[in-house]
C-alpha cells in the first residue's frame, strides 16, 4: 500500500456502492433483504495494512485553536461553558476542522483523550438545524457495550439539548417497546449497540435510509466482541455516501477491512501511539506467591480512594466481590452476566462513592469514565496488549495521575513480562508480601476492618394481575451481552437469527446469549412488556 501523502489521506479502494434505495431492502422496515453487498471480490490473504501503527501524531503546531475558531454554534458554545469545558483537546482540534467539513475521518486516540466531543460535536454540529422523520434517525453513533451507549448518551444530550436536537439511545437489557416509542417520535442521533439496532431494523421500529452521518466509537472492540457482520449490515443500510467517523484508541486489521470498504478516502488522526505513554500513570508489577497473592488483594481492595481490579472470568467477579464484601470491603461487581439494572446500580454507587471497589471483567476496560480512579488491578493478568492498555486507561485519564499494578505469580512473570513489552510499557518489579511497606507505598494497602458490608437487597415486584405470584422475578430482558473476554465462538443469535455472538461459558458451556438476538430482544417482549 502507498505510503501516505502529505496531507495525511489514504486513497481508499473503489467500493461496490450498490444499486438504489429501491434495492435496500422494503421500504417500512429498513430490512436486510436486497441490501447491497459491498464486500470486496479480492481476498483476504491479499489485504494490505491501510493504517500503519506507527501513524505520527497530527496534533496542530502551536497553541490549539479555541472551540470558537473551529466554528462551533454559538449554542454548543454555551453548553461547552456551562460544562466548565474552555478549551479543546487534542485530538478534538485536530480531527475538528475535517470533521465539520464532511470528511470521512480516522481518529485514533488513548482512551480518555477525548474522543466521544470529537465525533459527537461534529456530529450535532452538522445535524443543526435539521428535524427528524419518525423511525428515521439522521445520525448514529454505534458502540460496543451499554455502558458506553450510557456513557457517550451521558456526555452528548446535554449539547443536543442545546441545539434543540433529540438524542436517544438504543441498547439491549431495556425495553425494546419504550426505544421503539422514541424512535416514532422521531430522533435526531441515535446513539446503538449493533445487535438491538438491528433489532429494531428488523421489526420495522428503524430506518436507517435517512442517516446521513455514522460514528463509530471502539470500532475494535466491536471486531474482538464479534459484532462486525451487524456492523456491516448497518453500514449497508445508511444512506450511500454519507459521512463516517471512526474512532479508537486502536487501529487494527479488523478495522482495516472497515476502512477499505465504507469510509471514502479518509482523513487519519492520531494524537498518540497505540502504546501506554501518558506519563501521568505508574506501572508496577507486584510478584507474588500464590499463597500470599488472596491476601495482598484484600489489603490493596482496602485502601482509600476509587479502585477498579479486573479479573478475567464472571464468576471469579463474584467470587471476590463476595469475599471482600465479607471482609469489610465496599467492593461491586460488574459483568455481562449481570442484570442492567444491577450494572447501573453498581457503576452509580462506583462514581459517587458509596462504592470505592469496582471487581469487573473486561466489559469495563472501556467505555466507563469515572473520574478520580486512582488504581487500576491486574488481579488477573489480561490477555493481550490491547487488553492491558484499555484496562490501565481506567486511570489517569484527562491529564489525571494514576497507578496500574499487575498481580504476578511466578509462573505468570515470563508471559506477562512479555505481555507489557508489546504494550509499550516498562513496569516496575517489585516483589511483595501481605504487610510490607513497598506494598503500602505502591498501593496504599491497609488491613479490612473485617466487619461485613450487608448485601444490597432488591425492592421486590408487585405481582401482576393474574400472574402466578408476587414477589421479585428476573425478566428475560435482563440477560444481556458480555464482554471480550467472556465471549468465544458464535452464539446461537448469529446461527440462527443474524443477532451478535455470544460465547461459550468459561468452561466450554453455553453461556448466555449476546445482546443482538439475546433473551433480552424482540422475541420475548411479551414477558417484559
Amino acid at each position: 500500500m502507498p505510503a501516505p501523502s502529505s496531507d495525511r489521506r489514504y486513497e481508499s479502494s473503489p467500493r461496490v456502492n450498490g444499486s438504489s434505495s429501491s434495492s435496500r431492502g422494503n421500504g417500512n422496515n429498513g430490512g436486510y433483504r436486497g441490501r447491497p453487498n459491498r464486500r470486496r471480490s479480492k481476498p483476504v490473504e491479499s489485504y494490505q495494512p491501510i493504517i500503519a501503527e506507527d501513524i505520527p501524531s497530527t496534533l496542530p503546531e502551536g497553541p490549539l485553536p479555541s472551540f470558537e475558531e473551529l466554528g462551533l454554534a454559538k449554542p454548543l458554545l454555551d453548553a461547552l461553558t456551562a460544562a466548565g469545558i474552555s478549551e479543546p483537546f487534542p485530538i478534538q482540534a485536530a480531527t475538528l476542522p475535517d470533521t465539520m467539513a464532511g470528511r470521512d475521518v480516522l481518529g485514533r486516540g488513548q482512551t480518555g483523550s477525548g474522543k466521544t466531543l470529537a465525533f459527537g460535536l461534529a456530529l450535532l454540529s452538522r445535524l443543526n438545524g435539521g428535524h427528524a422523520k419518525p423511525l428515521h434517525p439522521r445520525a448514529i453513533v454505534l458502540v460496543p457495550t451499554r455502558e458506553l451507549a450510557m456513557q457517550v448518551s451521558d456526555a452528548l444530550t446535554p449539547y443536543a439539548r442545546s441545539l434543540g436536537l433529540w438524542c436517544r439511545t438504543v441498547v439491549g437489557g431495556t425495553s425494546f417497546t419504550r426505544q421503539a416509542d422514541q424512535l416514532r417520535r422521531g430522533v435526531d442521533l441515535l446513539i446503538a449497540t449493533p445487535g438491538r439496532l438491528s433489532d429494531h431494523v428488523r421489526q420495522g421500529t428503524c430506518v436507517l435510509s435517512d442517516v446521513e452521518f455514522t460514528a463509530l466509537d471502539e470500532a475494535d472492540q466491536m471486531a474482538d466482541m464479534g459484532f462486525m457482520p451487524q456492523v456491516r449490515a448497518i453500514l449497508d443500510l445508511v444512506a450511500p455516501g454519507g459521512q463516517k467517523l471512526l474512532f479508537s484508541a486502536t487501529l487494527d486489521r479488523d478495522v482495516d477491512k472497515l476502512v477499505r470498504e465504507y469510509l471514502n478516502n479518509p482523513v487519519v488522526h492520531s494524537v498518540s501511539p497505540p502504546t501506554g505513554s501518558v506519563t501521568t500513570m505508574e506501572h508496577h508489577l507486584l510478584m507474588v506467591s500464590n499463597d500470599d497473592k488472596p491476601d495482598v488483594i484484600n489489603e490493596v481492595a482496602a485502601r482509600e480512594g476509587r479502585t477498579i481490579m479486573f479479573v478475567r472470568t464472571k464468576h471469579h467477579v463474584d467470587r471476590l466481590t463476595k469475599k471482600l464484601r465479607s471482609i469489610g470491603v465496599h467492593a461491586g461487581a460488574l459483568h455481562g452476566g449481570k442484570a442492567q439494572n444491577a450494572r447501573t446500580r453498581v457503576l452509580n454507587e462506583f462514581r459517587d462513592g458509596t462504592t470505592p471497589v469496582l471487581v469487573a471483567t473486561d466489559v469495563a476496560a472501556r467505555g466507563i469514565h469515572v473520574d478520580d480512579v486512582s488504581l487500576v488491578v491486574h488481579v488477573d493478568p489480561p490477555a493481550d496488549p490491547k487488553d492491558y492498555l484499555h484496562r490501565a486507561g481506567r486511570t489517569a485519564r484527562a491529564g489525571q495521575s494514576g497507578t496500574v499494578v499487575t498481580l504476578v505469580t511466578h509462573d505468570q512473570r515470563r508471559a506477562v513480562h512479555g505481555l507489557t513489552s508489546r504494550a509499550g510499557v516498562k513496569p516496575t518489579s517489585t516483589n511483595v508480601r501481605p504487610g510490607d511497606e513497598e506494598l503500602v507505598r505502591i498501593t496504599g494497602a491497609r488491613v479490612p476492618s473485617g466487619e461485613p458490608v450487608p448485601e444490597f437487597i432488591p425492592k421486590a415486584r408487585t405481582a401482576r394481575p393474574g400472574g402466578a405470584g408476587g414477589g421479585q422475578r428476573r425478566s428475560w430482558g435482563d440477560r444481556g451481552e458480555r464482554s471480550s473476554a467472556e465471549r468465544g465462538g458464535r452464539s446461537w443469535g448469529e446461527r440462527r437469527h443474524g443477532g451478535e455472538r455470544g460465547s461459550r461459558g468459561e468452561h466450554g458451556h453455553g453461556g448466555p446469549r449476546g445482546e443482538g438476538r439475546s433473551y433480552g430482544g424482540e422475541r420475548r417482549r411479551s414477558f417484559n412488556h
